[in-house]
């Protein structure tokens, strides 16, 4: 087992000798096999031990024996205490999940207070293999399928080589005391049920599970490091970044065996389900203008690209005053002045709109679902999404599409078109002159 542990160690890169192991050790035999493995192999470490206070005298009774153990051995030890139901209940976690944040948040304090090298946890080969089948339950993508990383950045898993069989056969031949949880015993967490009644079952199938486990778990992982090059390739073909957007053609996804896959492993870390991804890839040869939302993003499909950018806080209407100078919604700025010549512009950032056909205030708004107005020259009204949609307006520019409204009605699709409702004529006496400056 020792030369196991040091052979897996180098084989991973794990750590050095040199370097300063956090070791998180619950007192459980998984934790005290691999305290008692670095202590053999002459590493110099610490202890941290985590109380959650989910046992009674039981998790008091924890921290003292790993305390012991730590005082007659001479190694430096950092316990802390939480309030775990209490944290679960404010958070509207499950103590399984509280209990996670707790922990890493803690270990990452005191590796950054203390400048440890590694933090060194307990996970074995039969944690991994019940990871494995708890994403496979719930529909994980292939990154869910190889198990747990021995090493993620400062945190390191050195006892992945072994299953809990030969842990416990270390612990005995070398009579190393534990303590036993009692929750282990309960198959109230979906890990205890799949370690007590599914696995048994499949060794009955397979009663060399574990070795073949181990080999998936690293097909599976060379897999994905395959895959994420082929995605780095294919970004670099057909994505391109623009500010704060995203932009994915259309066309690479057209070749690929399974499109909805691929988008989303390219949006899942922005909030995107998989379902969302489907619609998406269906919705592909459709009229654009579809979108997506997750928590934060929104992903819309334009002409020849799906564009993923931040979804941002609708800008509040801006109140127009009959005497004032200008006006900003957002980064955005309008001029408002009056004048009695009737002067003709084809520039786009400026409206010329009859002021005797203007009620004040009027107001400045992002154009909203539903809009219509009479577009210059037409005395039929069009809705606003149909005007942009003909002047092929991307989906990513028609967010920012604005609109001056007077009594209700659009005067003026800002930066596109005036009403012909508004317009100036013979008879016009004052004209209302508004520019559009962007950005301020």
């Amino acid at each position: 087992m020792n030369e196991a542990f040091l052979a897996f160690i180098n084989q991973k890169k794990l750590c050095t000798p040199h370097d300063h192991i956090l070791v998180a050790v619950s007192g459980g035999q998984d934790s005290m096999a691999l305290l008692h493995l670095f202590i053999n192999a002459g590493f110099r470490v610490s202890v941290a031990h985590v109380n959650f206070q989910l046992r009674g005298k039981e998790s008091d009774q924890d921290q003292e024996f790993v305390k012991g153990f730590c005082r007659e051995a001479g190694i430096p030890f950092y316990s802390k205490k939480f309030q775990t139901e209490k944290y679960a209940a404010q958070k509207s976690l499950s103590l399984q999940m509280a209990a996670r944040a707790l922990r890493y948040g803690w270990f990452h304090e005191l590796m950054l207070r203390h400048r440890f090298k590694r933090l060194a946890t307990a996970h074995h080969l039969n944690d991994s293999i019940e990871t494995v089948l708890i994403n496979f339950i719930r529909g994980t993508g292939p990154e869910g399928l190889d198990g747990i990383a021995a090493k993620n950045k400062n945190i390191i898993r050195p006892l992945l080589f072994a299953t809990r069989d030969q842990i416990h056969s270390y612990i005995k031949k070398n009579k190393i005391h534990w303590r036993e949880d009692s929750s282990n015993h309960t198959d109230d967490y979906v890990r205890n049920y799949l370690r007590h009644q599914v696995i048994p079952k499949l060794k009955k199938i397979n009663p060399s599970l574990e070795d073949s486990a181990a080999d998936m778990l690293d097909k599976t992982a060379a897999g994905n490091e395959l895959a994420e090059a082929g995605l780095l390739q294919w970004r670099e073909k057909y994505e391109t970044i623009q500010g704060d957007q995203t932009i994915f053609l259309k066309k690479g996804f057209s070749d690929f065996h399974n499109p909805c896959g691929l988008l989303w492993q390219l949006v899942k870390k922005y909030g995107f389900h998989f379902d969302q991804c489907r619609q998406a890839i269906h919705s592909l040869d459709k009229q654009p203008g579809k979108k997506f939302l997750s928590g934060n993003y929104v992903l819309g499909i334009d002409r020849k690209s799906l564009i993923l950018s931040p979804q941002k806080k609708e800008e509040p209407a801006v109140t127009i005053t009959k005497n004032k100078a200008h006006v900003t919604l957002g980064t955005r700025q309008l001029k408002i002045s009056t004048s009695k010549k009737n002067k003709i512009s084809i520039d786009r950032s400026i409206a010329l709109l009859d002021s005797s056909k203007l009620t004040f205030p009027i107001t400045w708004r992002v154009w909203k679902k539903g809009d219509f107005f009479y577009p210059l020259g037409m005395d039929k009204r069009k809705k606003v999404s149909d005007f942009l949609i003909d002047r092929k307006i991307p989906v990513s520019e028609k967010k920012n599409v604005t609109v001056i409204e007077s009594a209700g009605e659009i005067a003026w699709l800002v930066g596109y078109r005036i009403s012909d409702r508004f317009k100036i004529t013979d008879r016009t006496q004052v004209i209302t002159k508004l520019e559009l400056k962007e950005p301020l």
